[in-house]
């Protein structure tokens, strides 16, 4: 991490440059719950019922809105970073949980997608 006076605006742009992975992320949390004594709190049981709240806040964000076009081009920069920190919300409790719950998220993600190529092939 960097040493300078910037503090934790520094230490967030070097993790922008780091390829970061999911393991990363999972040592990453695991830190974080310990430090602050959470662990006793990250059950499978609330880790997905903080999920779902996270994917609720997600479609608030695009309730009314209709049909939203790829790349978000008639948001405002602002809105797009609100919904950056809501979908990590979420991609950080699965995380979490996948950890919690023993799965090798990395690994059960490659194995879903070969099930979904043989169950659903290229078509002629």
């Amino acid at each position: 991490m960097s040493m300078g006076g910037g503090g934790e605006r520094e230490e967030i742009e070097e993790v922008k440059m780091m390829d970061v992975g999911l393991k990363d992320l999972s040592r990453k949390l695991e830190e974080f719950a310990k430090e602050r004594d959470w662990e006793q709190y990250h059950s499978p049981r609330n880790l997905l019922l903080a999920m779902v709240g996270e994917v609720g806040e997600i479609s608030e964000i695009f309730q009314w809105m209709g049909e939203v076009p790829k790349g978000l081009p008639d948001w405002k920069e602002s809105d797009k970073e609100h919904l950056g920190e809501e979908l990590s919300d979420v991609l950080l409790y699965l995380i979490r949980l996948a950890d919690i719950c023993g799965i090798d998220l990395a690994d059960a993600a490659i194995k879903k997608l070969v099930k979904n190529a043989i169950k659903y092939p290229k078509p002629l």
